[in-house]
């Protein structure tokens, strides 16, 4: 009886302990009216800032860098939505590079269309899991259309498949490690098999070689010409050399637009080597691959389809916000037999399964729903803006070749393939180095536009990558004529 009592106790005891931790867990769920609030003061703050975008400037250096975010330490006590606010705006959104601008010319620029962040917005609040048909067959198959609509792009057929990735780094990975159990590459094979690349390869590939086990195996630098693409007939030779040597060619990287200057490699001819001596072929698209949308970068990327696997970046080419990139594999089961796992807990979902699912295609099981980022503003505007904007870009890079190339005392890199132009000035007198990295300071502290530099064959280069859907021709005559204005300003200040 006397346990029975303290039981009992116990038990009520329990239940206050609960229902007074219930009333404190409730407050993660705001009624609608402190939604309504809360929802209003952050439209009114991202209205503001969208209704300013192009007066702000691209880049704005602040001593404290941020530092004051640290004022406000995570405890125990909230804050109000305001405060919040304030912190994010002094703190992250008004210094350092601002990506929404159309002025950021520099790096490859983000995107940040308006339907995206909507898209998001819905994703968040439903949050559907979206790494299991059996989950959300609805969201799967939507991710699916889409990687089927990309592999479209690039030339593939239906026979392909792929993944949407937080970016082209992961996109990489999944890409060589798929690469790696195609070739059947085992440990005891890893010094003996060979990489095929350009010195322009983005460094993530080195990154995600590294990390798919792989830093062991031969890297060749192919030779380059003078547009820094690299040259089929002595990719061939390198190939034919190894192979009498008793090495195993395995993989050719090419890129569809290098980082550096913007150059699409000899994708055709690239692809016909390959396909001769059996290597895997895999293009990084990342920046340049939804050029494809266009006539001019359908014809520079002709044997795109050729390669095995491709990365594209709907982050970069189609202008959203940063968090997606995407991975094609030409051929679905290679990409399925090297991600695909099996768990007791999971056996439900096993029975009820129409579509592969992501979570079988790449290393992630929790999978957000972020197809609903791109499907959300294709499906509003339809895709002939976005094809509209990268036309508009190409031809803006050339418009600003032009320009600066018909300018006295500049000198111009080469005409460009896509939207990167790379340039630098000549003094008269003076290393001209020096004179170029100043330029590029007083570029940044002016802050209305931004750009970046480079080294080329041991030059330092000035490097205008146009790509923000924000940038149009206002922007590129205001930073030729910055970039003229600041030429003008340390030749005097030289007197």
């Amino acid at each position: 009886m006397i346990w029975n009592c303290i039981f009992a106790l116990m038990n009520n005891q329990m239940l206050d302990r609960i229902k007074k931790l219930e009333t404190s867990s409730r407050l993660l769920e705001p009624n609608s009216a402190v939604r309504k609030v809360a929802r209003k003061k952050v439209i009114d703050y991202t209205e503001s800032f969208l209704d300013n975008i192009y007066s702000l400037k691209a880049f704005d250096k602040i001593d404290d860098k941020g530092k004051g975010i640290f004022s406000s330490p995570i405890s125990e006590t909230p804050i109000e939505i305001d405060e919040a606010i304030k912190l994010v705006f002094e703190n992250v959104d008004t210094h350092g590079l601002n990506p929404a601008s159309g002025g950021h010319l520099g790096y490859i620029p983000g995107g940040g269309i308006y339907y995206s962040a909507l898209g998001d917005y819905m994703a968040d609040i439903t949050n559907r899991y979206a790494g299991i048909f059996f989950a959300s067959p609805g969201a799967v198959r939507m991710e699916n259309m889409l990687i089927e609509w990309m592999a479209g792009i690039v030339g593939y057929s239906k026979e392909s498949s792929g993944n949407l990735t937080t970016g082209g780094s992961l996109a990489n990975l999944i890409a060589i490690v798929t690469a790696r159990d195609a070739h059947q590459i085992k440990s005891r094979d890893i010094e003996k098999t060979v990489i095929y690349l350009s010195e322009q390869a983005h460094h993530s590939i080195g990154k995600s070689v590294r990390i798919a086990g792989m830093g062991e195996c031969i890297h060749r630098h192919i030779p380059i010409d003078e547009h820094f693409r690299i040259k089929p007939d002595e990719l061939e030779k390198m190939i034919i050399e190894d192979k009498a040597n008793g090495l195993y060619p395995w993989l050719v990287v090419a890129a569809a637009g290098t980082t550096d200057v913007g150059a699409v490699d000899p994708l055709d001819e690239i692809g016909d080597v390959t396909h001769k001596y059996d290597l895997w072929f895999h293009v990084d698209g990342a920046y340049g691959g939804f050029f494809a949308l266009t006539d001019k970068g359908k014809k520079i990327l002709k044997g795109i389809e050729k390669s095995d696997s491709v990365i594209i970046d709907p982050h970069k080419g189609l202008f959203l916000p940063y968090g997606l990139g995407v991975v094609l594999i030409k051929d679905k089961k290679h990409l399925y037999e090297s991600h695909h796992y099996f768990a007791n807990y999971m056996q439900d979902a096993l029975k009820n399964s129409e579509e592969l699912s992501p979570a079988d295609l790449s290393p992630e099981l929790t999978k957000h729903y972020r197809s609903l980022r791109l499907w959300l503003p294709l499906k509003l505007l339809g895709v002939a803006p976005f094809r509209a904007c990268l036309e508009e870009k190409l031809l803006l890079a050339s418009y600003f070749y032009n320009k600066i190339r018909n300018t006295k005392g500049f000198e111009v890199l080469f005409e460009p393939q896509l939207s990167v132009v790379v340039f630098r000035y000549i003094p008269e007198t003076g290393d001209a180095d020096n004179f170029n990295e100043r330029i590029m300071e007083e570029v940044h502290k002016d802050g209305r536009v931004f750009f970046s530099s480079t080294k080329i064959n041991g030059k330092f280069m000035l490097r205008l990558c146009i790509l923000s859907f924000r940038t149009h021709l206002e922007t590129i005559d205001l930073a030729f004529d910055i970039i003229n204005e600041k030429v003008e300003l340390l030749k005097n200040s030289k007197l």
